[in-house]
């Protein structure tokens, strides 16, 4: 036997690396309360992009948002009307029953409208800031100082988000000065990364010396380019201990987005650095805004952080599978799971970590079945036509026939209340 990894004393280590600690930040609602920051799950966000205005359109989107499992949720708050808005839409959600936190995204008139609308302050759970965009000099020092007052008064935390596309354009210009005085002179993206990180720094501070406290502040430099965006959240997770939400700003449409996206944050997340996310997805014309949701908990699922509904495993596809029997399949039932979490979270705990394997073949199908919860291998080209059932790593059942697809979902249902049901929670405990 040749020297190999094997002989080592311990086996490689598998995982994200341990998060890297931070205060914690309590984003709540009436009995909801969400935790950001310290050894707390990543937490996933969204924003609507309905006219805020729009009191019962923007409820309803932001319904939409929480069912399909975001866990706070922003909106625009950019004029007179929507903040008047705000209240309404926020007693709307309550009557529906939705908990979820709002955030209150505010830019250029933020200190005018959290002033003279004590009722939309109120109402909102938590406050965005974007220092680039308060004004300059003097006046943005008394407009920004106004919105932490807010904050202070009705105890409501603070994102303090800095933006590469509105950076302070006076802290810019003196670290350019800076920069220019140096022996060897940075490049320019680095003095502008480096921008970023000073004034997120630097406001969050100073809110803490406005009397903001030290665990009601929350800190984001999002940039369009992924490397960039590694480079700076390093940098900022480095330098301070307050509770990180990523998100690659413009990420863009469709799986440009979607890439761009999972390829930042995933390295950030496989370093312990993050504590919220959110997917910025450009919408494709009649999309649904729920795409970023599923987007951000798709990344965290697969990466092991966390589990928000029964992942479905199946192959590609290739000559050996020219019906595209499986992929209908494998689609009609991650809907099917994904349609039922709403009810199954709470009916059936433990459910969101069910795997679910729908294989094409007998070349990977079977093995493949048995290494999930329960899988199905259906047959390829020119293979018998039947498709056993695997359950718990047994095969249990062969299905035949044209009503394979209904057999197999009443099959994962079955499997569900009795592994996750009233019943086997009354099994486990009197075993323990």
């Amino acid at each position: 036997m040749t020297d190999t990894a094997f002989q080592k004393a311990s086996p490689s280590r598998v995982g994200a690396a341990a998060k890297r600690p931070t205060r914690v930040a309590t984003v709540s609602w009436g009995g909801k309360a969400v935790q950001i920051g310290g050894t707390h799950p990543v937490v996933v966000q969204s924003m609507t992009n309905t006219d805020t205005a729009d009191a019962i359109g923007t409820a309803i989107q932001v319904k939409e948002l929480a069912m399909a499992g975001s866990e706070i949720v922003r909106i625009t708050v950019n004029t007179p009307e929507a903040a008047a808005a705000v209240p309404a839409i926020r007693e709307q959600l309550d009557r529906m029953g939705i908990d979820t936190p709002l955030v209150g995204d505010f830019h250029f008139n933020g200190h005018k409208l959290l002033t003279q609308y004590p009722e939309c302050a109120q109402a909102l759970s938590k406050y965005r800031i974007n220092p680039g965009n308060v004004g300059g000099g003097k006046k943005r020092e008394d407009n920004f100082a106004q919105m932490i007052e807010v904050a202070c008064r009705y105890g409501r935390p603070v994102r303090i988000g800095v933006n590469w596309g509105s950076l302070d354009h006076e802290l810019m210009a003196r670290l350019m000065d800076e920069n220019s005085r140096r022996a060897q002179p940075w490049e320019a993206s680095a003095v502008m990364r480096e921008a970023l990180v000073t004034s997120a720094i630097d406001n969050a501070r100073r809110a803490e010396a406005l009397g903001l406290p030290h665990n009601a502040i929350i800190l984001s430099c999002k940039v369009s380019h992924v490397q960039d965006l590694i480079t700076v959240y390093r940098d900022l997770s480095a330098r301070c201990d307050y509770p990180l939400h990523l998100g690659l700003t413009e990420a863009g449409m469709g799986s440009k987005g979607i890439v761009a996206s999972t390829a930042a944050l995933a390295v950030l997340l496989q370093e312990g650095i993050g504590d919220t996310i959110r997917i910025s997805l450009t919408p494709e014309p009649g999309g649904d805004r729920t795409r970023e949701v599923v987007v951000a908990q798709e990344i965290l699922q697969s990466m092991g952080l966390r589990a928000f509904t029964p992942m479905v495993v199946a192959c590609p596809g290739c000559g050996r599978t020219s019906s595209t029997f499986f992929q209908e399949l494998a689609d009609s039932i991650q809907s099917y799971l994904r349609r039922q979490m709403p009810v199954w979270k709470t009916r059936y705990p433990g459910v969101e970590t069910m795997n679910v394997a729908v294989m094409g073949c007998v070349v990977n199908g079977p093995g493949e079945s048995r290494h999930a919860d329960i899988g199905i291998s259906l047959p390829g080209t020119g293979e018998i036509p039947a498709a056993p059932v695997f359950i718990d790593g047994e095969r249990t059942v062969t299905l035949k026939g044209d009503t394979i697809a209904q057999e197999f979902q009443q099959i994962v249902e079955d499997y569900v209340e009795r592994r996750y049901g009233v019943g086997a929670r009354v099994h486990n405990q009197a075993d323990s």
